[in-house]
């Protein structure tokens, strides 16, 4: 029962729409059709609200972190797993909701929340990957890509077994959630940060 409640908590948590709340609530109009149509700050910045879109950024990641630390702390019991299906069950909440007919993000920005709550160093290694990829080759997409696979082997390397597997099921996750961005990236076409106006919309932070 405590599990299935973990499960419960964590995805409704993470099943907060914070873009479309955010752009609803300050007049950004409905981001679901906006751009991609995405939910996440990459979308957000479409509407040319540079602030809703970090916000977006910031709350996404921290409804990830948020679900791993109420697990510790009202179920200490469970330990690392406790944690690590609290963090599974926010970010499946953030890429299927059920408020928007499970139609949600692409996951970036909650897993490296959910990284960082469940051992920081995880979280640096997702984050440096992530920011490395995108300021050496200018795109988004491989960058957000790059840090999910890099988090469960950084977890495996620094001695986080129970970790590394979930992560690696999130990862796994966050790469079908790309799936069209996986398609740009071989056919050459995913465009880099800073193209021209005429180029696909992807979304890589959502």
């Amino acid at each position: 029962m405590t599990v299935y409640l973990l499960i419960a908590a964590g995805y409704l948590l993470g099943s907060i729409p914070f873009g479309v709340l955010l752009t609803r609530m300050f007049g950004a109009g409905d981001l679901r059709r906006i751009g991609s149509g995405n939910i996440g700050a990459t979308n957000v910045l479409r509407t040319g609200r540079k602030g809703l879109a970090a916000a977006t950024l910031l709350l996404d990641g921290a409804k990830g972190a948020v679900a791993v630390l109420l697990a510790r702390h009202f179920v200490p019991g469970l330990g690392d797993h406790g944690a690590m299906i609290a963090g599974a069950a926010a970010m499946i909440g953030h890429c299927y909701p059920f408020w928007l007919r499970f139609r949600g993000g692409k996951g970036v920005a909650t897993l490296l929340g959910v990284s960082l709550a469940l051992a920081w160093p995880i979280g640096l290694v997702f984050a440096a990957f992530w920011l490395g990829a995108v300021l050496l080759l200018r795109i988004s997409s491989l960058g957000g890509m790059a840090g999910a696979v890099a988090a469960p082997v950084a977890a495996l390397v620094l001695g986080y077994p129970v970790y590394a597997v979930g992560l690696a099921g999130l990862a796994a996750i966050l790469l079908w959630r790309h799936r069209e961005n996986i398609a740009r990236l071989r056919a050459g076409t995913e465009p880099r940060i800073g193209a021209g106006k005429g180029a696909p919309e992807p979304d890589a932070t959502a």
